[in-house]
């Protein structure tokens, strides 16, 4: 069975009519070189951008059970760095990343399939029965994606990539429930504590890369939709978040972008640098998740990328987004992020990944606003343990949560919202055997410290009588998993 179809059956057998969401998670990879000046030999053939790691036991020249021969193992977008610096887009990871998928060889072609899909409950507010957000489901975060690239030339690299998720089939009503998610729309409603399902069709894109050298090359990257140079990793690709079945309540202020209709990219690299930029739709997807949104081309962004190890990836970017929200045309957003992510893999399934992400958003209504996520993922074989925080400020009109000020009218406020999610995954077993999908269960409890004006009741004329969240609202979710299995290298 082709590995994206058995993806795909698997993950039906996750509870709920689950499949590969935006997930929160990953298109984690394989295991990480610590040396990423080495190439590998095959036979005596070269394997190009494939650097093994420096500890010995992992110089074997076999890979998920698989022959390479002397297939190119480069990273998508450069035939001089090495595979485990794939992210989502154009961003870059850290080298000793571990990565989750298949791999096979057709003719001069290398194709890769990743995917994460949940079955779950959830139940959001649970301690506050008559408060606002208070909501529990069944449903599943799902996405899936291949991604296929071959030499051109000598100096010449070919990538296509496309993702897709059922989140339109899974995630109904305009999305799954979470305590203070904001963003997008639904039936002309802002979605509020409710996270908006991904479209069908995630991401389409083509990339071709020329190298000038071994320490300079320039990627030319389409997408339809596409992902613009705009913060880190996206978090459902990111490993650090893996584990975690839900959307960062950061997302729309660092890599909500992540699903744009229309971008159109140029990156220079620079040994461990790389500056890039886009130009982009603006506009983000609207609620329709079956069709392809009309291109803009009416925002831009800008990136630097640093690789100083191979333990670390940082970045900043600064982005003009024009009318994001389609409930506010005449609002354009600037949008400033800087993150570092930090990745150590010292055996099979025995990693440690974390992200330290900050992002802010300024000309969203009167005040600038921040955000702060610092996520951890430590797997040790089997079990794996997880954690997420964050800092968010969210405004009286994001959350619709009005107070009333003189004469009853609406005060404009921002809201700080801590949140910390702790929670733990087992890795029962590979369905079929050693190259199928990896099934686990898990469960996680999330903890929400804020302000006492979103804890009780608000009265005001104009806006009537509004639920508070109560205090110390508390959410958790059980659930399974299937993603694509853990890649190795083996000795013959």
């Amino acid at each position: 069975m082709k590995p994206l179809a058995y993806l795909l059956l698997a993950a039906g057998l996750a509870a709920t009519p689950a499949l590969a969401q935006h997930q929160n998670h990953q298109m984690p990879g394989m295991v990480a070189p610590a040396d990423t000046t080495r190439r590998a030999t095959h036979q005596g053939h070269q394997m190009p951008g494939m650097h093994m790691p420096a500890d010995s036991s992992h110089a074997g020249h076999h890979m998920a059970g698989m022959d390479m021969g002397d297939m190119n193992m480069s990273h998508a977008y450069s035939r001089n760095l090495p595979m485990n610096r794939n992210g989502s887009g154009t961003a870059w990871q850290p080298d000793q990343t571990p990565m989750y998928m298949w791999m096979q060889h057709q003719g001069p072609w290398m194709l890769m399939y990743h995917g994460s899909a949940f079955g779950r409950y959830t139940s959001q507010n649970f301690n506050h029965r008559d408060a606002r957000g208070h909501h529990s489901a069944v449903d599943g975060p799902n996405w899936a994606m291949v991604m296929a690239q071959r030499n051109v030339g000598q100096r010449g690299l070919l990538n296509l990539s496309l993702m897709m998720s059922l989140d339109p089939l899974t995630e109904t009503r305009g999305g799954y429930p979470l305590l203070f998610q904001t963003g997008e729309s639904y039936k002309g409603q802002p979605l509020i504590d409710k996270q908006h399902p991904h479209d069908l069709f995630s991401g389409l894109s083509v990339a071709y890369t020329y190298a000038f050298s071994k320490d300079i090359d320039l990627t030319a990257y389409l997408g339809y939709p596409g992902e613009p140079t705009i913060g880190p990793t996206a978090f459902m690709h990111r490993i650090s978040a893996m584990p975690n079945p839900d959307a960062p309540l950061s997302h729309h202020w660092t890599d909500a972008t992540h699903i744009t209709y229309g971008v159109a990219s140029l990156g220079l690299r620079y040994k461990q640098f790389k500056l890039e930029g886009s130009n982009f739709t603006g506009r983000e997807p609207d609620q329709y998740r079956y069709d392809f949104d009309r291109p803009r081309a009416d925002s831009w962004a800008a990136r630097l990328n640093w690789n100083p190890t191979s333990e670390l990836a940082l970045q900043v970017s600064r982005a003009f987004i024009k009318s994001p929200e389609d409930l506010h045309p005449d609002e354009n957003v600037r949008r400033t992020t800087a993150s570092v992510l930090h990745s150590r893999t010292w055996g099979d399934h025995q990693f440690i990944a974390s992200s330290l992400v900050w992002g802010l958003n300024q000309g969203h209504g009167a005040h600038a606003e921040h955000a702060v996520l610092a996520e951890t993922n430590l797997t040790l074989g089997r079990p794996t343990f997880y954690g997420r925080y964050e800092w968010v400020q969210k405004s009286s009109e994001e959350l619709s949560y009005y107070v009333p000020g003189p004469a009853d009218e609406p005060l404009e406020m921002l809201f700080n919202v801590h949140t910390l999610t702790l929670g733990s995954s087992y890795r029962l077993a590979n369905l079929g055997g050693p190259r199928g999908p990896e099934l686990s269960v898990g469960g996680q409890l999330t903890g929400y410290v804020i302000p006492a004006t979103l804890q009780n009741d608000q009265r005001g004329r104009g806006f009537g009588q509004q639920l508070g969240y109560g205090k110390l609202p508390l959410s958790a979710s059980v659930y399974v998993r299937l993603n694509a299995p853990w890649m190795q290298m083996r000795r013959m």
